[in-house]
């Protein structure tokens, strides 16, 4: 009998145990986190971590870091094997590329049940990674293209502020240009020139998404104009030539006068370029406001065994605290309306040039372009950017280039 009552006494312990243990503790839960080139925040990524997993125990979290051109073959390759990262953390318009192919799960009902944590993030780069109305990701740090002008270079030309048009940028920029002067460079990765080209009304496509729309008298004109001032050594030809490295170096000399560029580039330049200050450097908007944005986001893989506890960690990671520590250590803005809102008002009493470059990030952001929702992102880029270059490089007129080019992106189109 005594036997029997413990026995009983024992599974009524434990079965009052189970029920009252939270749920997320009732078993080990591990989940993976994928970032991008994030090597260099492993000190306070690491600490993000373990405060997540202290206040959920039985909870593990693995960290993978994979350098820019690793990590999309990485995640194919753990997709291939059912071994998807849980939470990863994707630049541009990859991430619509993975939403296309099923790999992304759908976020919308979660943020539709947390209106609260939707309200946290600045609409328009919250809806940078929607794909067929559904949303598969939320920003976790957020950027766009702007124009760096070098006051020197225009005062010495006779010139005292930014462009306000596309003929002012080639008229200021053939003025700079001489000797081992130059007057602009630009980025040309994920559609960061495209401003140059939507300044001029210049659509990649029709407003369905599937049809070709570039190929026009005035894409050809723009495209002559500007391969003209690259042969002429008014545009830096390193513009179409160069990636990250070579056009920010190029422009931390001294010797450009201006650059199109995300604000990330300013980082980079002022590291490199002792001669930049509040009185030698200016950030502007392009002519029009027109920007193109090159963002991260935080997605879960559709295969994730633990989604819940993913949305857990992307909610956390982009939580007033973290978020904040996130972009002061970084010096990035977060696509969180709070959290920016601080980290700009910290920027403008401690450095005020970082103030006027970021400051851009923020404002016009319905002007925003280069971002179209395509699953083939890299596919049209691959049709149009080839043909693009050789026009600017003088391998091809113009009116050719366009035509290749519109045969090429019409393919992709047809096949998608």
């Amino acid at each position: 009998m005594q036997r029997r009552q413990l026995l009983k006494s024992t599974a009524a312990f434990s079965a009052a145990s189970v029920l009252g243990a939270p749920a997320i503790a009732q078993a080990p839960k591990k989940i993976t986190f994928l970032t991008w080139n994030l090597v260099h925040l492993e000190a306070p990524l690491k600490g993000w971590i373990a405060g997540f997993t202290k206040s959920r125990p039985g909870v593990e979290v693995e960290w993978v870091d994979k350098k820019g051109p690793e990590l999309p073959a990485y995640y194919q390759t753990q997709l291939a094997a059912s071994t998807p990262p849980d939470v990863i953390d994707i630049q541009g318009a990859l991430g619509l590329e993975y939403a296309a192919q099923g790999a992304l799960l759908d976020l919308t009902p979660r943020l539709g049940a947390e209106a609260a944590v939707k309200a946290r993030y600045e609409p328009a780069y919250l809806s940078n990674w929607v794909f067929e109305e559904k949303n598969y990701m939320v920003p976790y740090y957020v950027s766009k293209t702007l124009l760096f002008w070098n006051k020197t270079r225009f005062k010495e030309a006779g010139l005292d502020k930014p462009p306000a048009s596309f003929d002012e940028i080639l008229s200021a920029a053939d003025k700079i240009k001489g000797g081992e002067k130059t007057g602009l460079l630009t980025l040309n990765f994920d559609w960061l020139y495209w401003p140059l080209m939507q300044m001029n009304g210049v659509d990649l496509l029709t407003p369905d998404l599937k049809k070709a729309a570039f190929n026009t008298p005035k894409a050809a004109e723009v495209m002559t104009k500007l391969a003209e001032a690259t042969k002429s050594g008014a545009i830096n030809p390193i513009s179409w030539t160069g990636r990250w490295v070579e056009p920010n170096d190029a422009f931390a000399t001294g010797n450009v006068g201006m650059l199109h560029a995300h604000a990330p580039a300013f980082f980079w330049i002022k590291g490199k370029g002792p001669w930049i200050n509040g009185d030698t450097l200016g950030a502007a908007q392009m002519p029009g406001n027109w920007a193109t944005p090159n963002s991260h986001g935080l997605g879960i893989s559709k295969g994730s065994k633990n989604p819940d506890l993913a949305w857990d960690f992307v909610k956390y990671l982009t939580d007033m605290e973290v978020a904040s520590a996130f972009a002061k250590i970084a010096s990035v803005l977060t696509g969180s309306k709070e959290v920016d809102k601080a980290s700009l008002a910290r920027f403008q009493k401690d450095d005020p040039l970082a103030f006027q470059v970021l400051s851009t990030q923020l404002e016009h952001t319905d002007k925003m372009c280069g971002n179209w929702r395509l699953g083939n992102d890299s596919r049209i880029k691959d049709g149009f950017w080839p043909e693009f270059q050789s026009a600017m490089l003088g391998r091809k007129d113009a009116k050719t280039a366009l035509g290749d080019a519109e045969r090429r992106v019409s393919r992709e189109l047809r096949r998608a």
